[in-house]
């Protein structure tokens, strides 16, 4: 089953998924599409846990301890929340593909760096094989291809990264990739059986008041 995998450099859980999807899904099955986090969190009208002082520090630890328990090397960047548009478009630049994303979620997730570091972009670039880094990263057709991928994410209903889409059928966050997984093993007629179709049709009890 070919699936769609939304992600944004600015996520760790987008680090901690992209190492375990290879397990079971060849390179070729998964189609890379980088999306801005934050034109999502914009569009549904939602805040990123960094966005929220105490959710923030809990979020990190979270996301060091699905690092320790999956065995993965892991190190924040300099800073964070960070702007992650240099490193989205040079992924566009050099191909878009999974190997791409992956080698740019490395870059900030597991060696901790950043492209506020001098000469960083170039030596991503030389990495993705990409020889002039950052005038592919300003490139008219590299901006638009980001900016369509994050609007078509938002007609998907796509609201948060890491996502995969399968079918029609989205699941968010790393915690669900056991899901992803079944679904692609065993098809989605699980999703349509007992409680697991009524959850999705549960009614609202009370709405809070904005």
């Amino acid at each position: 089953m070919q699936v769609e995998w939304y992600f944004d450099a600015v996520s760790p859980f987008a680090y901690l998924q992209a190492e375990q999807l290879l397990d079971w899904m060849p390179a070729e099955k998964i189609r890379a599409i980088p999306v801005v986090l934050g034109a999502l969190l914009g569009h549904w009208q939602t805040r990123g846990p960094a966005e929220i002082p105490l959710k923030r520090v809990q979020t990190y630890r979270s996301a060091l301890w699905r690092a320790e328990a999956l065995g993965l090397p892991f190190r924040f960047p300099p800073a964070h929340p960070f702007d992650p548009l240099p490193l989205l478009r040079l992924c566009i630049a050099a191909g878009g593909g999974f190997a791409a994303a992956r080698e740019v979620l490395r870059f900030v997730w597991r060696d901790g760096r950043s492209t506020v570091e001098p000469s960083a972009l170039d030596e991503l670039g030389r990495r993705l094989g990409v020889s002039q880094p950052a005038e592919s990263v300003n490139s008219p057709e590299v901006k638009r291809a980001l900016r369509e991928n994050t609007e078509r994410a938002m007609r998907e209903g796509i609201f948060g990264v890491p996502a995969l889409r399968a079918g029609g059928d989205v699941f968010w966050g790393e915690d669900a990739t056991a899901m992803e997984r079944r679904t692609c093993e065993q098809g989605a007629v699980w999703l349509g059986e007992g409680e697991w179709l009524r959850a999705a049709s549960l009614p609202v009890g009370v709405q809070r008041k904005t």
